[in-house]
């Protein structure tokens, strides 16, 4: 069949349902370049107004998937018996430094990480960015060192580069259009890179609230669901966790600000609530692979999945001996009065952190690594006038005033503390 691009975005802008032959043609034209930036940019946006059913979502996800490669760690041994492979993705959420500590306690158990993973998406936060913010660090490896890794190391974080090159592109093209929070396109996004990457089984954890793409829960349990499907069909064992992202994760927001507190985390302390997350997560990833037998939080304890950190990192030229980076400039917030801290808006935190630098207003932008804010008083506390409740880091100071202005309107100091929620809101499997 013969197809050209303002046809088919006409269709979806019309919301007609975009037929299998024209969803690959689009893909495969995207990926090759022979469909336009500004075209995909207008497709996107139709997608994001008028959406797509789970056909459509499914045929998505396998073009993106036929786009590149496809790796297969079946294969892989250790002492002479099967090796399993098990990833964790996370949708996106302010302050989320999870996969940091949670690859290296998985590791640490026994099982395999291979772990394709992104860069900043809007206000949220990428794995890349966070890593790369640590010297000599980087996320392009090969697919023979990927497995190397796994045998040796037990983990590999790592740029998806030929796997699902046509989610690479609108990846990029989403985070800079206003296209972001789309249900059939994180989907698809999140589980073509899963499904190319060839892990044998997926742990999901999708955020709800303020933070999160999906802000109501009845969004983030559709988009769950669909994702749990979508792995099913490729033979992919997939279980979820919804998950809170009405206030951030930890106290630390930015790139090196996140992996100096996972650090902390994989030292035996660290925020109580990434620690939570980290072992809750692991459990659901050590159940699918098959191994028992294991306690993550005594991984954090005893310094083996601290271990499997510093290894990780070596293996792909990190230097944790040098310092990490700070932004070159800071302002501290101060407590207008005394009260109790109330709660700390997740948008609003990760708003002013894209701002302060941290996040991409442009493709290929270099995200500063030293951007970000560090939470001093958390939700619930006792605060006296004067004392500092946040302290925000950029090299360009010009920008305080707007991460400031976004900041302001995210949290107040009240006379009770606020309602505590449950980390984890619910489990979802096919």
């Amino acid at each position: 069949m013969s197809f050209d691009a303002p046809t088919v975005i006409r269709t979806k802008r019309d919301g007609r349902r975009l037929s299998d032959e024209a969803i690959d043609w689009v893909i495969d034209g995207y990926t090759h370049g022979r469909i336009a930036a500004e075209q995909m940019s207008a497709l996107l946006m139709a997608v994001f107004l008028r959406g797509m059913d789970y056909g459509e979502t499914a045929r998505w996800t396998a073009a993106m998937v036929a786009s590149g490669e496809r790796l297969d760690f079946t294969a892989l041994r250790r002492g002479g018996n099967p090796l399993p492979t098990v990833d964790k993705h996370s949708t996106g959420g302010v302050g989320d430094k999870i996969t940091l500590p949670l690859v290296s306690v998985v590791a640490a158990c026994g099982a395999a990480v291979p772990q394709a993973s992104g860069r900043g998406l809007g206000h949220t936060g990428g794995t890349l960015d966070k890593l790369e913010s640590i010297a000599g660090f980087s996320g392009v490896v090969s697919n023979d060192q990927v497995r190397q890794q796994l045998h040796d190391v037990g983990a590999a974080i790592f740029a998806a580069g030929q796997l699902a090159p046509a989610d690479a592109k609108l990846y990029a093209l989403r985070d800079i259009t206003g296209t972001v929070e789309s249900l059939p396109l994180i989907a698809s996004s999140v589980m073509s890179k899963k499904i190319a990457e060839g892990a044998g089984a997926l742990v999901l954890d999708v955020k709800v609230g303020s933070g999160a793409f999906m802000q109501s829960e009845p969004l983030a349990r559709e988009l769950a669901e669909t994702m749990v499907a979508l792995g099913a069909e490729h033979g992919l064992p997939t279980c979820a966790l919804l998950t809170d992202m009405n206030r951030p994760l930890g106290a630390a927001v930015g790139n090196a600000l996140e992996v100096a507190e996972a650090l902390e985390v994989l030292a035996g302390g660290g925020p109580a609530d990434v620690v939570e997350l980290t072992v809750c997560l692991a459990r659901e990833m050590l159940a699918l692979a098959g191994i028992d037998g294991c306690d993550p939080a005594q991984t954090l304890q005893d310094g083996t999945a601290m271990d499997r950190f510093r290894a990780l990192i070596a293996a792909q030229g990190g230097d944790l001996a040098i310092p990490l980076p700070v932004g070159k400039y800071s302002e501290t917030v101060t407590a207008a009065r005394s009260g109790t801290m109330g709660d700390i808006d997740a948008m609003a935190v990760g708003l002013a952190v894209w701002r302060l630098g941290a996040g991409r207003s442009r493709p290929g932008e270099v995200v500063q690594s030293g951007a970000g804010l560090q939470i001093h008083r958390q939700p619930g506390s006792p605060v006296a006038a004067g004392e500092p409740l946040f302290t925000l880091y950029t090299d360009t100071p010009e920008r305080f005033e707007q991460a400031m202005a976004e900041l302001n309107a995210g949290f107040t100091i009240g006379h009770s503390p606020p309602t505590r929620r449950s980390l984890v809101i619910d489990r979802i499997t096919s």
